[in-house]
This record gives structure tokens, sequence and C-alpha cells, in this order.
């Protein structure tokens, strides 16, 4: 199987961490390359829920070591909630199978202050953060003013440091938003204790990588949200503040592109969006709310509604191009039946202009019209089912005209958010 990267193939929210749940079983190592806790991955094995926002997926199972790269922005505080959590349910008993990349950088609570601050101030014309901090992390890191997660271990450059960027904090907030200044030694106090109590964690993360591979260890590089959320070659500016696509895996872990063997993308059987911005194939009647319904459609992290609406197959096309996706997991197929007519987008329609891609400019996009293929739907309850010929006729069909009109493999559906509730088209 080799190295593979997993990544969501829509807006975020596709089931991955299930995916990664699942395959897991065949690799040594899971690897976090992007995000922060904005994100939240939900895991139902044996009817118990457990729900992880920066721990990666693989750590419900013993044998792998999960590892978070330098490209994600580490709370601390959720990091070490989870931390906890894991060791309270017995599993994380040894800290040596969850390692964290010293380069990693951390997010301060003036982070989480100016993305508040920030929204409201922008009223209508939000972005839709989930006010985690994220955004502002990654823009102190880009700054090159961000604090790494190895430099809590160093009180004294740490405090030299933290003091210049509170520095320019108490500048920029009192002015722009006219809150109060940010109390140093608090901060410095708080960040310490992050420090020691993370120490055991903390590793050049890139380095322990490079071991894996040379012992020939299989390595499963997991991401968080979903392609048309990627700074680059998303939905911009409603978009998240990394790289989402499966090249982030190898700047987010430390890896060159010829450590990957196969990228595979997930997508749900319909799309689904949290937050502001364009998403052409919305769906704002009874169907809509009966996909959120049945589909569970709130957020694992934030608990709010999702939008949801069709598939679409120019966004999934644009998904598989920039990702470069060799094969493609379907989620939540299950959700559809009882719908009598399921609908996919084959292309849109914008100023008399028919469009087979995405456009990159938002208001295009907006002014974007969703051209419709009518596909028959099925009514049997399909979350028992575990081989695809067992599946009903339309429903088979749905699932080949999808893997035809984007050119990849489907190797997995997953009919129900239990382990084990899938078909496997493909092994891997």
């Amino acid at each position: 199987m080799g190295n593979i990267v997993i990544v969501g193939a829509q807006w975020g929210d596709e089931g991955k961490g299930k995916i990664v749940d699942l395959l897991t079983e065949k690799v040594d190592c899971v690897v976090r390359f992007q995000g922060g806790n904005n994100a939240g991955h939900t895991l139902v094995v044996d009817g118990q829920k457990t729900v992880l926002h920066l721990v990666p997926s693989g750590i419900l199972h013993a044998h792998v070591t999960c590892l978070i790269g330098n490209g994600v922005v580490l709370d601390p505080e959720v990091l070490l909630q989870e931390i906890e959590l894991l060791a309270h349910r017995g599993l994380l008993t040894n800290a040596s199978r969850l390692r964290i990349s010293d380069a990693a950088h951390v997010i301060m609570p003036f982070h989480k202050q100016l993305d508040r601050l920030r929204e409201e101030k922008m009223g209508a014309g939000k972005i839709g953060t989930t006010g985690r901090g994220i955004g502002p992390c990654y823009e102190d890191k880009i700054g090159r003013r961000g604090i790494r997660l190895g430099e809590l271990l160093y009180p004294d450059d740490l405090k030299e440091k933290l003091q210049g960027l509170i520095n320019y904090y108490n500048e920029l907030l009192p002015a722009l938003y006219k809150s109060e200044k940010i109390d140093f030694a608090t901060v410095y106090d708080q960040a310490l204790s992050w420090g020691e109590r993370l120490k055991p964690y903390i590793e050049n993360t890139s380095v322990l990588i490079g071991k894996l591979m040379k012992q020939n260890k299989m390595l499963l590089f997991e991401g968080a949200q979903g392609t048309s959320l990627d700074i680059d070659h998303g939905t911009f500016p409603f978009v998240t503040s990394s790289n989402t696509v499966a090249g982030g895996a190898c700047s987010g872990a430390g890896v060159g592109p010829t450590a990957i063997e196969s990228v595979l993308g997930i997508t749900k059987a319909y799309a689904t969006r949290v937050g502001s911005g364009p998403f052409p194939s919305e769906l704002f009647d009874e169907v809509g709310q009966g996909l959120q319904v049945r589909g569970k459609e709130f957020g694992a992290t934030t608990g709010r509604p999702r939008r949801c609406g069709w598939l679409d197959l120019v966004a999934l096309r644009h998904a598989t191009r920039v990702n470069g996706l060799t094969g493609l997991i379907m989620t939540k197929i299950d959700v559809l039946s009882g719908v009598d007519t399921i609908k996919l987008v084959t292309h849109y329609e914008c100023d008399g202009e028919r469009l087979e891609d995405m456009p990159t400019h938002p208001k295009l996009l907006e002014r974007c019209k969703p051209v419709f293929e009518e596909i028959e739907g099925w009514k049997n309850d399909i979350t028992s089912v575990r081989k695809f010929a067992d599946l009903p006729t339309s429903c088979q069909a749905y699932v080949r005209h999808v893997e035809k009109s984007i050119g990849v493999p489907l190797m997995l559906l997953s009919v129900g958010p239990e382990r084990g509730q899938d078909i496997w088209l493909q092994k891997f």
C-alpha cells in the first residue's frame, strides 16, 4: 500500500476521521500535517463516540505511533484536554505513542481574542471562522514573529520573544478594537506551564519520520478541513489558513514528495459546507433539511449546522486535479436512502458561458448557476449492506456514475458511522 495522504475532497467534514481510523489498521504511524483545533474528527467504536481536534485519529489503535507535524498550529489547552481524555479511557498510557513537532506554532490567548474581535467588526462580511485563533497564529508564523512549541522549553529565550510579540499585540488590539492590554506575566507563566506538561511529547518529528521510513514503516498523513477550504486552491477568501491539499503533507510534516505513494480523497455522497462563502449546489428546501437531519450535519468543533447540497462534480474534479488523487472514498451514502431523485452538478453556467472548472474569483463563483443531472434514488436502508452487489441497483449506478465522471477509482463506501459499516470496492 505504501505511504498514504488522506485529504478532504470537499469543504471538510467528509468523515476523514472514520476513514483514517479504518486504514490505521494497516499502517504503523499517522501524521497530522496542518490546521488546528478548528477541525474535528468524530469516531464511533462499539457505540462510544470520541471527538478529536488535534490528536490524530489513529490513536485508537494501540500499535500506532501518532505525530502532530510542524504544519499544525496548537492550542495547548485543547491538546492537553485531549491527552487527559485519552489517558482516562486507557487509549494513551504510553507518551511515546504521541509525538509533537517542536516546530509547530502555538496558539496564544491573544490569537483567539483577535480572531473574535475581527469577525465581530466585519459584521455581515465576516469569513465565518471558528474563533479558535487559527488564522492569527498562522499570520504570526508567516510574519516570523510566532512562538514555536519547542521554545516553551527555554524560559529565558521565551521571555524575550514573547515580550516582543505581546508588545506588538498591545499596540494592535487597543488601537483597532479598543480592547484592554495583555498582561505579559499571565501569558508567560501559562506558556511555561504548557511547556512543562507537554515536554514528554515534544520532538523533531521530521527526523523521526525519516527514521521510520528507513525502517520501512508505513505512514498515513492525515489532513484537516477539505480541498475547497485550501488557502491557495479553495474558495478564497472563505477558506482556512493553511494548505489542506495533499502537497501540504510534505511541508507540514517535513518529508519530500517522493515519500508519498498514494493520495486518497474523501467525499460525502452529497455536499456540505460550514460558515460563509459560495456553495453552488446548496439546497434551501426540505430535501436539504432532510440531509441535514439524517446526516447529523452539525459541526464536531462548533456545533454549527452545516449547509447541505447535492454532490458537485465540478468541485470534485477540481479536488482530483489539485491533489493528484489516486483513489476516492465516499462516505454517508446511506443518508441518500429515501430520496426519490438524486441530483449531481455536472457543470456551471455563468453569464451565459458553460464552465467545466471552478473559477478562482469569488464573485464569479457566486454568480455560477449549477447545471444538474438527475439519477433515480432508492428506498432501501443500506446500513447493513457489506457487498457492493447487494446495494440497490440505482445506488450502484450512482456510485459508478461518480467514478466515471471524475476518472478516479472508488475504493470504499461508508454506509454508516460505526467502524465496520463499510463496503470495499478495491483492496489497498
